[in-house]
Order: C-alpha cells, then sequence, then structure tokens
C-alpha cells in the first residue's frame, strides 16, 4: 500500500528517497563494446544469436519487410501514428535554430552558424512491449533539424522480425535505415560502425540498464541524448481533484518499472486517503499489476502538504520526470514550476497524451536532473558553431587590450599573436 505522509511531520530524506535496484553491469558492457568493436559485424550476430535467440543472414530490414508490415498494421492504428505524427512535426517545428550574424561595429563580423549533425542513431527497446511512440518522438526532430540519415536499431524477436509497429512508425517519421540489433552491442555498433551499420554522432534513445551503461561507456566517442533512469510522476492535486483520476495517472507510470516512482502531493488528507483506496482498487485490474504493486508498494508516496504553494516547493526540489497540475487554474502556477521534465495542465491533461500524443516530447530527464536538463528536442540534433572576422584597422584598434588581457593571464603567447600584427604601423 502507498505510503502517506504529512510534509511538515517528517524526515525531508524519507520524503525525497527512492529504493532503486541498481546493478553493476560496467564490466559486462564494456567487455560486449570491445568484442564489436574489434570484430564488428561477426560480434553483432553473435550476441544477437545469445541474447535475441535469431539467426540472421543480414542485419538491416529492407524496404520490402518495411511495405509488409506498414500493411499489416490496423489502419486505424495508422491514422493515431499519423495525428501523432504531425502533432510532434508541428510543436518541435517552432524549435528550429536560425544561423545569425552581428556586423554593428565596423569592420567586425562576429555570428553563429547552426549545422545538423550527419548521421544518428535511436535505440527503440524490444521485447515484451513495443513502443512506436519513441519512434515518432526521437526520429522526428532528428528529420526537422537536417539530420541526413536516421538509423534505429532494434532487437529482433527469435525469428529475425522486428513488431510492425515499429516498422510501421519509422516509415511515418522518415527514418530512413533500420537494423536488428539490440542491447548493448547495439550501442558500441552505433558507436563504431560495423560492416553493415554506419557510425552515428548522436545516439538517442531509451533502454534497459546494459544500454544505458553502453551509451555511458561510449559518450566522448559519440554524443548521446541522456542516461534515462526509472520513469517518474508527480502530481499535484487540490482537495476537489477526483481520486480515480489521481490514481489512474499514478498508476500510468507506476506500470513502467518496479523502480518508477509515483508522488501525488496535495493539501487534502481527505484526498490523500481516497487515492490510496482507489489505487487498492485499480492495481489489481492492470495487465502489469506486479510491476504497479511493487513501484507503489516501494516507491509511491502521498505527501500532504500545508498549502499548493508548499506543493510547488516540495515539486521543485523533486524536479519529476512528468509533474501533473490537477488544479482548477493551473496557468496560475506554471511560472512558479522550476524543475520539472514536462509540465501537464489541469484536470484532463494526463501524463499519457505526452507519451503518445499531443506534440511535446516524451524523451524527458529523470532523476532530478531535471533541475538542469531539458527534454529531447531539435536542439539534440544540431551543432552551433561560432565566427569571428576583424579587418586590419578593427585588430589594430583593440589588439593592445587583448595583448595586455592576456599578459594578466600569464600567456605571452596569446599576447604576442596580437601586438605582432602592430608592427606594420611602423613599416
Amino acid at each position: 500500500m502507498i505510503k502517506i505522509l504529512e510534509y511538515k511531520g517528517i524526515n525531508k530524506d524519507e520524503i525525497f528517497s527512492r529504493m532503486a535496484e541498481t546493478p553493476d553491469v560496467s564490466g559486462i558492457v564494456s567487455g560486449i563494446i570491445e568484442k564489436v568493436r574489434n570484430e564488428g559485424d561477426r560480434a553483432v550476430y553473435e550476441y544477437t544469436a545469445k541474447f535475441d535467440k535469431a539467426e540472421l543472414t543480414s542485419l538491416e530490414v529492407t524496404a520490402e519487410e518495411i511495405k509488409e508490415a506498414v500493411a499489416s498494421v490496423e489502419p486505424e492504428f495508422l491514422r493515431i501514428l499519423r495525428a501523432a505524427a504531425e502533432n510532434i512535426r508541428r510543436f518541435h517545428s517552432r524549435q528550429v535554430r536560425n544561423s545569425f550574424v552581428i556586423s554593428e561595429d565596423k569592420g567586425i563580423v562576429t555570428g553563429q552558424k547552426i549545422t545538423p549533425v550527419e548521421r544518428a542513431g535511436l535505440y527503440v527497446p524490444g521485447g515484451t512491449a513495443a513502443y512506436p511512440s519513441t519512434v515518432l518522438m526521437d526520429s522526428i526532430p532528428a528529420k526537422i533539424a537536417g539530420v541526413k540519415e536516421m538509423c534505429i536499431v532494434t532487437p529482433p524477436d527469435s525469428e529475425g522480425k522486428i513488431n510492425p509497429v515499429i516498422l510501421a512508425a519509422a516509415s511515418i517519421a522518415g527514418v530512413d535505415r533500420i537494423f536488428k540489433v539490440g542491447g548493448a552491442q547495439a550501442i558500441a555498433a552505433l558507436a563504431y560502425g560495423t560492416e553493415s551499420i554506419p557510425k552515428v554522432d548522436k545516439i538517442v534513445g531509451p533502454g534497459n540498464a546494459f544500454v544505458a551503461e553502453a551509451k555511458k561507456q561510449v559518450y566522448g566517442l559519440v554524443s548521446i541524448d541522456m542516461i534515462a533512469g526509472p520513469s517518474e510522476i508527480l502530481v499535484l492535486a487540490d482537495g476537489k481533484s477526483n481520486p480515480a483520476y489521481v490514481a489512474a495517472d499514478l498508476l500510468s507510470q507506476a506500470e513502467h518499472d518496479k523502480n518508477a516512482s509515483a508522488v501525488l502531493v496535495t493539501e487534502s488528507l481527505e484526498l490523500a486517503e481516497k487515492v490510496s483506496e482507489e489505487l487498492e482498487k485499480q492495481i489489481p485490474m492492470l495487465e502489469r499489476a506486479e510491476i504497479a504493486r511493487t513501484s507503489i508498494d516501494n516507491n509511491g508516496k502521498i505527501i500532504v502538504a500545508e498549502t499548493l504553494a508548499q506543493g510547488i516547493e516540495i515539486a521543485n526540489e523533486l524536479a519529476p520526470e512528468h509533474l501533473e497540475l490537477c488544479v482548477d487554474n493551473p496557468f496560475d502556477l506554471l511560472d512558479s514550476v522550476k524543475n520539472a521534465g514536462s509540465i501537464f495542465m489541469g484536470r484532463y491533461c494526463p501524463e499519457a497524451l505526452g507519451d503518445y500524443y499531443a506534440g511535446p516530447n516524451h524523451t524527458l530527464p529523470t532523476g532530478g536532473t531535471a533541475r538542469f536538463s531539458s527534454p529531447l528536442s531539435v536542439d539534440d540534433f544540431v551543432k552551433k558553431t561560432q565566427f569571428t572576422y576583424y579587418t586590419k584597422e578593427a585588430l589594430f584598434a583593440v589588439a593592445k587590450d587583448v595583448g595586455f588581457f592576456a599578459e594578466k593571464e600569464g600567456l605571452t603567447a596569446h599576447a604576442k599573436s596580437a601586438v605582432i600584427r602592430l608592427d606594420e604601423i611602423n613599416e
């Protein structure tokens, strides 16, 4: 049963702590990465046979396989995928940055140019669940940014096939290439390249502990989006909220993972008790009841604050991945929220809207990193390069100042590189 805690009467460590199983897989992952680096496709085939029980003769999904997959998906779901993709495109198109040039001073030009990364790789989890939403959310911003080649890696089933809804979503998102490989070996293949899988500049997408560790180990050789932890939701709800709705929203994250965190913050003890009762009613009805049960029992909390304003303070300290504001006038609270991955406003805006359909990205910072990190966006797939131009006259006007500054830092070669050009005045 979920714990109900009064904020004013307990140690803050109890509020902000979370039980989580964090196995150390770094040694296993480093071995996999090294083998793929040295042996390329051969290692990928070997690991795919070992972990996915699939004996493959080729790694890349063919155009015919994609066409067959799209044809096999029910038309109604294809319609929904296309509608979601359009919402995602509309939202992320507003994130596009433009290059700029500043030339307000005579003889001086500075600026910044925006360049997309050439090639990006997206990891899409496989196994018991398929996540076409991840394909849309992570591929569409990349294509909007101008990435020339977007590659997906995703584990096949034992027959060597990819879930058709993954391939359908990839087709709708405009993905360029898809490979049948998962786990740490997929991340290694993207980072180093193999005979079949090209080396990429950036790797994005969620995965299990092995995938997360692999992303961590290849960072620096390639860029990554983030190291995502277990899912989180914090619902801030006033006493007028429907307890059944609130419980359902908490469970929408609890069913993800036994380590997921679902937290309700409210000023109403009556709501807290009713939500606890609702959780007990709803959990047995879920297909993933065992996972949700463990998540709620280990990491679920209901925090009874003195006021909603205090609830916002708690939310800012937790910096949750998902934050719901279940109140009548959520825009009144928006400016007070400083730390959250994505905010869901009002009583009729469940977090699931953000996971699938609304348009804002669902790849979000977890584990309190929303204090300094942002959701995945078009920015993740571009580089910003500065440039500077000075005429001779413009340099001569400031060369002594630059030299003086450099000498204050003890860097005399820096200083000389600026003032040496002044010798031309006396020539």
